[in-house]
């Protein structure tokens, strides 16, 4: 072998061990930025949606329906504790906001991370408006099985613990949409049945 070989081999080995060196550093970077970024995307929230607090609240055993740990592509309940209101519309507010931000785990969430309710109201044939922020839209993975879990979550948590809502409509930033990403029809609404699944929203036509 060559002198000329052996320095060549000699950088290509250097290369090759920087590389790995910095792998790991990055690794090591990255899972220290999650714990920060989460705490950042809580004092984001706090800001712009602070928790729903109202004179009635009292503790209750509500049930949030997130993606089953086990089967993921379908829901399962999960019996939380929270700081429930006797209004019915602001128990809403407060049942979303943990959909929210409160999943098991980041493979449970069914909605955006950043996705925000603006508003809830109740209408006295027990339909229900959901306006959420544009994140719910924008920042949704496309796809037919994501966007049903996402409005099939809303829906279910809602029959689940708000019994004089019936039916749903999801609104973005105050206005009616097509689709959520693209697949799952907003223009009419979802069915919601106290402790069991909604109609499974149908896909816009493509």
């Amino acid at each position: 072998m060559t002198r000329q070989v052996q320095v060549i081999l000699i950088f290509v080995l250097l290369a090759v061990l920087v590389g790995i060196f910095s792998l790991r550093a990055l690794h090591r970077r990255v899972a220290r930025s999650e714990p920060a970024r989460a705490v950042e995307e809580q004092e984001r929230r706090a800001v712009i949606a602070p928790p729903v607090s109202t004179p009635t609240d009292v503790a209750a055993s509500a049930q949030i329906f997130w993606i089953s740990p086990t089967v993921p592509d379908q829901l399962a309940p999960v019996t939380v504790q929270l700081p429930l209101s006797a209004d019915p519309v602001e128990r809403a507010k407060q049942l979303i906001d943990a959909l929210i931000a409160d999943p098991p785990s980041p493979a449970q969430r069914t909605l955006p991370e950043g996705a925000t309710l603006l508003d809830f109201y109740i209408l006295s044939d027990g339909s229900a408006i959901a306006d959420f922020s544009d994140e719910l839209s924008s920042e949704m993975p496309s796809g037919i099985l994501s966007e049903w879990m996402a409005a099939s979550s809303i829906a279910q948590t809602l029959g689940a613990n708000v019994p004089s809502i019936t039916r749903l409509k999801i609104l973005v930033h105050g206005h009616e949409t097509e689709t959520l990403a693209g697949h799952i029809d907003l223009s009419d609404f979802f069915s919601v049945r106290s402790q069991s699944a909604p109609t499974q929203p149908v896909a816009s036509p493509k």
